[in-house]
């Protein structure tokens, strides 16, 4: 058959960030393997086409034929509360019914929050859902080491492997020099509609404390639907600036290739170890385009096997350890080179496929 079934939250190819990472697992499975994918949803109810993929809904797979599943999971994305009993039942019928591999990609593994929001009191369950989930695949994928730990820790039989979320704006190639010679004060914004608020808010807190030889010109925003919080802050600004909402992969990378750093305000809570943000399509992003990714605060050492990534980088009001305009090209150089070591599709995509027994 050469099939694989891949089951994700929605229909890919909107503004969804695994939605992205499922696609160019298809595709790339399809041009390196010869294995085609057809998709699976809970968010319709017949059947429809994307990118030259079909797409099913997840309760009528009756009949439909394939070797193996991939299983793209995100718990809010399948049930508002973050514990979709629905589709751990799907599961078992999947593993009864068929003796290929599931391969799940754990894009978290449970939600946390203050104790007067559901992820508190909920969060058990929602554990339970990951450890439950993690027994019935043959292996798993996790984006950083801190959830391979949390994971492993609860199910110790579980094989894991870790592998940061790809970029999913395109992965150029690029030179020293191209990185070299890009505007050191031309900086960038990209995610969906609430990240990109939510990082346009701190970065005008900590403007006025970015070093002069680095300090924006110019900044771009770029992803998410029309927010007029978000265009209103931007026009607000004293300097030039862009606001793209709803760009294409293919217009966004044109204008990341030319900006030198990425201001991301990606955690809900500082003390969050700052490996979690490998699981950032726009994180990744910046380092598949050599941009150097900017925090709100310190954050903590991101690594995979032992290599470190350079960073991570942050402004706040009080202190600072942005690149300066001189030190910038060799850091961006380092990133991009990182991100081909660790965190590239291609790598992604034969990590996949070895797991799923599809390399010769």
């Amino acid at each position: 058959m050469n099939t694989i079934l891949q089951i994700v939250p929605n229909v890919p190819g909107g503004l969804d960030g695994v939605g992205d990472y499922a696609l160019t697992v298809a595709a790339k499975l399809r041009s390196e393997t010869g294995f085609t994918t057809v998709f699976a949803t809970p968010g319709i109810s017949s059947a429809t086409d994307v990118h030259g993929f079909q797409v099913l809904p997840l309760n009528q797979l009756a009949g439909a034929e394939f070797d193996h599943v991939i299983l793209q999971y995100v718990n809010y994305g399948y049930q508002k509360r973050g514990v979709p009993l629905g589709l751990l039942s799907v599961l078992h019928e999947l593993r009864r019914q068929h003796r290929g591999k599931l391969l799940t990609v754990f894009h978290e593994l449970y939600g946390s929050g203050p104790f007067w929001g559901s992820a508190f009191w909920l969060q058990p369950f929602q554990i339970h859902l990951a450890k439950s989930i993690a027994r019935l695949s043959d292996e798993c994928i996790v984006s950083n080491e801190n959830f391979s730990a949390d994971l492993q820790r609860r199910v110790p039989t579980a094989k894991i492997r870790v592998h940061p979320t790809p970029s999913g704006l395109e992965e150029p190639p690029l030179t020293n020099e191209q990185i070299a010679r890009r505007d050191p004060h031309q900086w960038v914004i990209v995610g969906g509609t609430v990240l990109a608020e939510r990082s346009l808010r701190s970065f005008a807190r900590a403007f006025q404390s970015i070093p002069e030889s680095i300090i924006p010109h110019a900044l771009l925003v770029l992803g998410g639907n029309e927010n007029s919080a978000t265009r209103s802050l931007l026009n607000s600004f004293k300097i030039k600036s862009d606001y793209r909402p709803q760009v294409s992969s293919t217009d966004a990378s044109e204008i990341l290739r030319t900006c030198s750093c990425m201001w991301i305000d990606y955690f809900h809570r500082p003390d969050m170890e700052t490996c979690v943000a490998l699981k950032s399509s726009a994180f990744a992003a910046a380092c598949a385009h050599a941009v150097i990714p900017v925090f709100p605060h310190r954050g903590s050492p991101i690594s995979v096997e032992g290599d470190r990534l350079p960073g991570p980088f942050f402004v706040d009001p009080n202190d600072n350890n942005v690149p300066t305009a001189e030190d910038r090209p060799k850091i961006a150089a380092n990133i991009y080179e990182w991100y081909q070591r660790h965190s590239s599709s291609d790598r992604l995509v034969r990590a996949i496929a070895s797991a799923l027994g599809l390399l010769q």
